[in-house]
């Protein structure tokens, strides 16, 4: 049998592409975020996406208490944006442009290709991380290349858009 200790996992598992999110909120009047490269939709009817952010996390307990956030998935030119909003204890938003959403008000990131902005419906245990169900209440694109992340490291895609 094949061993399932957490680095062969996350090598076996880093052959499996993804994109990066950052999830933003509002947290006492100060944006809040962190970078989340488990995102996924989740259903259409009703319009849910999951994020799973890490037990660990800093930023997460404070959104989340929120009960509102904003995902922003990061365009292909947005790797340093991701690994500022990556480390803790740091000004993430230092030189950052964004705008508030529609509807939580949660921080929308300049540049990014899409965002969802969401309200919290619902969270389970999922080991070392949790599974956050969040509601879309609105959406939008920019139609701009995504940033992937791929075997440790960000890469670039060939699809046209």
């Amino acid at each position: 049998m094949p061993s399932t200790d957490p680095t062969t996992m996350r090598s076996v598992l880093g052959h499996f592409p993804s994109g990066v999110t950052i999830v933003t909120g509002i947290v006492d009047g100060e944006p809040a975020g962190f970078t989340c490269q488990s995102f996924s939709s989740l259903s259409l009817d009703p319009p849910l996406v999951l994020i799973l952010p890490g037990r660990n996390s800093s930023s997460w307990p404070k959104i989340e208490s929120t009960g509102r956030f904003c995902v922003n998935v990061l365009a292909e030119d947005q790797g340093e944006l991701s690994t500022q909003f990556a480390k803790s204890g740091t000004d993430k938003f230092a030189g950052v442009e964004w705008t508030p959403a529609a509807v939580s008000g949660s921080p929308v990131l300049a540049g990014a290709t899409a965002w969802i902005d969401c309200t919290l419906h619902a969270s389970h245990d999922g080991g070392d991380h949790l599974i956050v169900v969040g509601a879309v209440q609105a959406l939008e694109t920019a139609e701009l290349p995504p940033l992937v992340f791929h075997r440790g490291a960000y890469a670039r895609t060939n699809a046209a858009l």
